[in-house]
């Protein structure tokens, strides 16, 4: 860790840089606690996963498909997030049709209204019967 020392400056030029130099310590008052909070303790851990779906079953899933016989990490995270946020698009679209009909809970005819309604849901058209 780096210290720092500040010299004197003349008061003119102190009553200037009051404002900054507030701003500048409380800066170096949160870097100073962020690395103390990471520091001995190893390697920081994200707050939230990068992927809410679970990673091995997505592999799975991939795997039962006939061409893949092997499916990269990279490949297997890549197909969860699309998933994930193909999942928040329909769900946000039929949470309109909800919204509409006065409720909070989405249900079935909400998804077919969603589907029928956005053109890029059309291939979905049929599978939920």
């Amino acid at each position: 860790m780096a210290a720092t020392v500040e010299a004197p400056f003349p008061a003119e030029q102190d009553s200037a840089r009051s404002g900054t130099e507030e701003e500048n310590r409380g800066a170096e008052v949160e870097e100073k606690s962020q690395q103390q909070q990471t520091g001995s303790s190893g390697p920081a851990v994200p707050h939230s996963r990068l992927s809410k779906l679970p990673l091995a079953r997505i592999k799975a899933l991939m795997k039962t498909d006939p061409d893949v016989s092997l499916a990269s990490q990279e490949s297997v995270f890549i197909i969860a997030k699309a998933t994930e946020l193909f999942v928040e698009m329909i769900a946000k679209d039929a949470l309109v049709y909800a919204q509409q009909g006065k409720r909070k809970t989405l249900q079935r005819k909400d998804l077919d209204n969603a589907i029928e309604a956005i053109d890029e849901f059309a291939f979905l058209e049929g599978t939920l019967d």
